[in-house]
């Protein structure tokens, strides 16, 4: 599928799409949402005439807009509507349009250029060059199309001819495949896949050449006396017949000058006229650039869906050879796709405007999610790119902290964050930079929500280091440091660094924090903070508000937004975590026994001995994921139901208390709200503390037995990880049709069940104590992988961070071969240095071994497999070492996991 991305056209694309939605009036008696559809005949600047089909709700730019992308009128740009002879308005109905009926003739008008939109055409004219061949996604680093693969009939045929899905399949048989039928080795049970098999195959054939250079003219500016006589700018192009010509851009369209190598002359030429469009001037110049143009049209085109822009970037990681050695490009000396960094977008406010569009209608929400696809695109393209950008070191801090520098680049915020012990120290920074993209996310995809908003945000890795990208809060950066300010001067009226403040501003603020809290099932409670004073939260206590200078309040730090795992927070057996003051060093021996009863309150008997819960974690923000909050307060809810019908049943009868109309009914709704932990007495309504068994927080006495219950109910949360959500998890993939198929899908079902990546040790347990472990053998193999690929990435982050920038292909090849190939041993360099030096007659010179050449097949397969046995009992319980273990994993399946695209947004 082809890639595009519409680059800062967020903030104009939302303002014109808000003008669009000015509809559900009624104009010449036809409303918006009956069928306004009719034909209009279009003349006019130089196409020859056919017939559009508009509706009577769109704009005049909308029309424009659709006739652009017709080929008809392709590559031209730059153009307008008139009828009789009238321009018209771009943000005028068609329905309002006096004389605009059925069958009526609109001419397109030809506009003058300005520089900007003289780029663009140009970048329109070399889209339509840079025709789709087969081969072009992987020349621009895009990912191939695989449908006509996938679609095409039994019976199609390699230029060999053979059959290209036999071919394919790693199979000796001949028996026919019968249509729809998947190849063998995408079945379960097959031992192998095979590497070509992952490529595409087209049949189409290479897109022609049309010029053989086209760049920016080494008279490139113009000066100023030719600026003020018109010129954008001067076009160099060698034409197929190795003519070479210099071409003016000016407000009237292009024209050929008289311009050489050797002596600028920017008067126009006698031999070309003055034409609008660029290929327009090409035909007049080129006869071989006329032909293969306009056999362009008579070209077999790509199915529609193999066309279709991708809502994101994707790389390009398999290839042949000769995509990797054909990668001239013609094109690519115009400038027109570079950005510089000093004009990036406002992300934040072209994000914002999008969000900030109606939802009334089916048309509105449409426009909106259209304008919110196109500005997340081209966010995400921006991140990856300044993650590259920064990495490889062509950006300076901004910050003096060598710990956790901080760039700015392309409009974007980026930085690492700081390793704190207390989280984890490197493995906590990478977690919470994970985390605190969750927690946008979840306060993004809150409904109904208005008035809190949270800024664009993405993590990237590259090279082994996680960065994450945010667009600027307006004002918040303009703050100097060296000043002394109040946090009221900074903006900051949340938090528990903001101080005690009272402003209209700080209620609306918690008038949205309280409405997220109940949506997000968070408990309103009180820390003691630094200063010894209580701090009310509707949030985890990193969290804080902002007031920016658009007038919109943000919240920022939310990766601490949901509950903790209790299962890996080992601490939890003896910290209290309530501040009681001078009463806390008065307490018995038997208070502090019976607190320490009291922590284990909510896990099962003997739970501890028999599943290993709760253990040690590498990092102490292991949080619970939102699906599995959602489905604990679904499960409380059962019990609920459950107990307030067992309180009635024993009190004389569920019908008989529903209709007496005493207090019966009451007294059962608040006996079952105490059991179960509601957080009211009246009615059931389930909130966790995010905040609780985090260390270093404190709580004031007041809230000791709200702590107490939070604790029980977030070690009940976690045991249903275990007890339920596993084993329900093992059952849908022996009873439904939906089973994993790798480890993409295997992710994905697991978290929806509210299943962490961390829990696949315990899946694996499930599995072998299964009755029908036979029939998951593909399940227990998938799992297994996803062990060993998580553990390899580890390793390889921390192997690239050693690797400096000219030996970045060579470690990664190592790798790999280390990866794909277990007893895979480097050969030494010294030794290879000598037998290469003898052969050219030379001594061996001095020459020492790089760090990551030094690894071997052996060490990283012992490394990943010692992490799989410690995640797992699978190994020790089944008395298999490590080579029977990994013999079950299939290399081009762990070769196309780990190469997945470490990119979150």
């Amino acid at each position: 599928m082809k890639d595009k991305v519409r680059k800062g056209g967020g903030r104009n694309q939302a303002k014109a799409d808000a003008v669009s939605q000015t509809g559900g009036k009624e104009a010449l008696g036809i409303k918006q949402d009956e069928d306004t559809s009719f034909s209009v005949k279009i003349q006019g600047a130089g196409v020859e005439s056919f017939e559009l089909q508009v509706h009577g709700f769109w704009l005049v730019q909308d029309a424009v807009m659709t006739l652009l992308s017709r080929d008809e009128v392709c590559p031209r740009t730059n153009l307008s509507l008139a009828l009789t002879g009238t321009t018209l308005d771009p943000l005028t109905e068609l329905q309002s349009i006096k004389g605009l009926k059925p069958g009526a003739v609109m001419r397109l008008v030809e506009e003058s250029y300005t520089s900007r939109s003289s780029d663009l055409h140009l970048a329109r004219v070399l889209e339509l060059l840079r025709a789709p061949g087969p081969q072009d996604a992987l020349r621009e680093g895009r990912s191939p199309s695989v449908l006509e693969t996938l679609t095409q009939s039994p019976d199609s045929s390699l230029p060999n001819g053979k059959s290209l899905k036999r071919s394919l399949s790693n199979t000796k048989t001949e028996t026919p495949i019968q249509d729809g039928a998947p190849p063998e080795y995408l079945l379960p049970g097959s031992s192998e896949r095979p590497l070509m098999a992952l490529l595409p195959h087209s049949s189409q054939p290479e897109a022609p050449s049309y010029i053989r250079d086209m760049s920016l003219s080494c008279w490139n500016p113009p000066p100023g006396h030719r600026k003020l006589q018109g010129d954008f700018l001067y076009i160099s192009v060698v034409t197929l017949e190795g003519r070479r010509c210099d071409i003016t851009s000016c407000p009237k369209g292009f024209f050929l000058n008289r311009s050489t190598e050797e002596v600028f002359d920017p008067r126009p030429a006698q031999t070309a006229p003055l034409c609008h469009c660029f290929t327009d001037l090409l035909c007049q110049i080129s006869p071989a650039f006329k032909q293969t143009f306009t056999a362009r049209k008579n070209r077999l085109q790509l199915p529609p869906a193999e066309v279709l822009p991708t809502p994101y970037h994707t790389l390009s990681w398999l290839g042949p050879p000769c995509a990797s050695r054909t990668h001239k490009n013609t094109f690519s000396r115009l400038g027109l796709d570079d950005q510089s960094a000093t004009q990036g977008p406002d992300w934040n406010e072209e994000l914002q405007a999008a969000r900030d569009l109606p939802l009334l209608s089916l048309e509105e929400r449409l426009q909106r999610d259209r304008a919110l696809l196109q500005v997340n695109s081209a966010f995400i393209r921006a991140a990856s790119q300044a993650a590259g950008t920064v990495v490889d070191g062509n950006v300076e801090p901004v910050n003096g902290n060598p710990e956790d520098p901080a760039f700015l680049w392309g409009g974007l915020f980026m930085n690492q964050g700081t390793a704190n012990a207390m989280y984890g120290g490197e493995r906590g920074r990478r977690a919470a930079q994970r985390l605190e993209l969750r927690g946008v996310q979840a306060y993004t995809n809150i409904e109904g929500l208005e008035g809190l908003h949270t800024l664009p945000t993405a993590v990237v890795d590259y090279r082994g280091v996680r960065l994450t990208a945010q667009g600027l809060a307006p004002g918040l950066q303009s703050a100097e440091p060296e000043k002394e300010t109040t946090p009221a001067s900074r903006g900051l009226l949340y938090g528990v660094n903001a101080g005690p403040q009272e402003s209209p501003q700080r209620r609306r603020l918690l008038e949205h924090l309280a409405q997220a809290a109940k949506s997000l099932s968070i408990q309103k409670h009180t820390v003691v903070s630094p200063n010894n004073y209580l701090v009310p939260l509707f949030t985890s206590v990193d969290a804080q508000g902002l007031l920016g200078a658009d007038g919109r309040f943000y919240i920022l730090d939310v990766f601490r937004t949901f509950p903790p795992d209790v299962n890996f927070c080992p601490e939890v057996e003896t910290d209290s975590q309530t501040a009681t003051g001078e009463e806390g060093s008065k307490e018995s021996c038997e208070e502090k026994e019976e607190k320490r009863s009291c922590v284990k309150e909510g896990f099962p008997e003997s739970y501890q001995s028999d599943l290993g819960l709760p253990k040690s974690f590498p990092h102490s923000l292991c949080r619970l994921r939102p699906e599995l909050v959602q489905l604990f307060i679904q499960h409380k809810y059962c019990q609920f139901t459950q107990r307030v019908r067992e309180i009635l049943e024993e009190n004389g009868g569920f019908e008989e208390c529903a209709t007496a109309g005493d207090s019966r009914s009451t007294d059962a709704v608040r006996a079952a709200c105490k059991e179960v932990g509601s957080v009211s007495n009246i009615i059931f309504e389930m909130r966790l503390n995010p905040d609780i068994f985090s260390p270093g927080l404190s709580f004031p006495p007041a809230e000791s037995m709200s702590t107490k219950l939070q604790e029980r109910l977030l070690r009940e949360a976690a045991v249903l990880i275990i007890t339920h959500q596993i084993p329900a998890f093992v059952e849908h993939c022996l009873q439904s049709n939906e089973a994993p198929m790798d480890g993409t899908s295997l992710k994905q079902i697991l978290h929806q069940r509210g299943i962490n990546l961390r829990y696949l040790g315990h899946v694996v347990k499930a599995i072998n104590q299964s009755e029908h472990k036979e029939r998951l053998r593909h399940i227990l193999r998938l799992v297994i992988g996803e062990i060993f690929i998580r553990s390899a990435r580890r390793v390889f982050n921390n192997f690239l961070q050693g690797v400096d920038v000219p030996s970045v292909s060579a470690a990664v090849s190592h790798f790999l071969c280390c990866l794909l190939v277990p007893h895979f041993t480097p050969t030494a360099v010294g030794e290879e240095t000598k037998k290469k030096s003898r052969r050219r007659g030379r001594g061996a010179g001095a020459s020492e071994s790089m760090p990551w050449s030094t690894l071997t097949g052996a060490e990283l397969w012992n490394w990943s497999a010692r992490t799989l046995m410690k995640r797992t009992a699978y190994v020790t319980a089944s008395g298999e070492d490590t080579d029977c273990v990994c013999s079950c994993l299939m290399y081009v399946s762990l070769f196309t996991r780990f190469i997945g695209g470490n990119i979150y947004f």
